[in-house]
């Protein structure tokens, strides 16, 4: 299977948890000015100009000049490409959470059943 081509610069733009939810406030919805944006995070316009600037070299947003305002918009196909390759650990995730699973099961038939039975000393001394 050959590797997804997702690119460095879309792993760091989606390892910030502002920059994610600025890509989730751009879902569903088109050409939201960066004043609104702002609004709606909480967070000061020339820090959400840098996060912006992060996800536009990533691909992830575009941006739409109307006049004085800037607009942005959701890009959401350079993420297909980082879903296909965090797709390619469900493997390795699943074969995880079963084990979990089947020690649990297991501490919980072992509880279940009691505690061993504990041995009388010896009136030998």
């Amino acid at each position: 299977m050959p590797r997804p081509s997702v690119t460095e610069d879309v792993f760091r733009a989606v390892a910030d948890p502002t920059r994610r939810a600025v890509l989730e406030t751009l879902m569903g919805a088109h050409d939201v000015p960066v004043t609104e944006l702002a609004d709606r995070l909480g967070v000061g316009l020339p820090m959400l100009s840098r996060h912006l600037a992060v996800l536009r070299a990533a691909g992830l947003v575009s941006e739409r000049r109307s006049g004085r305002r800037r607009l942005y918009s959701l890009r959401p196909e350079p993420l297909h490409d980082l879903y296909d390759w965090a797709a390619l650990f469900s493997g390795f995730w699943s074969e995880r959470m079963q084990g979990l699973r089947s020690y649990l099961d297991r501490q919980a038939s072992s509880d279940t059943a009691g505690p061993p039975p504990t041995q009388e000393p010896d009136d030998e001394t």
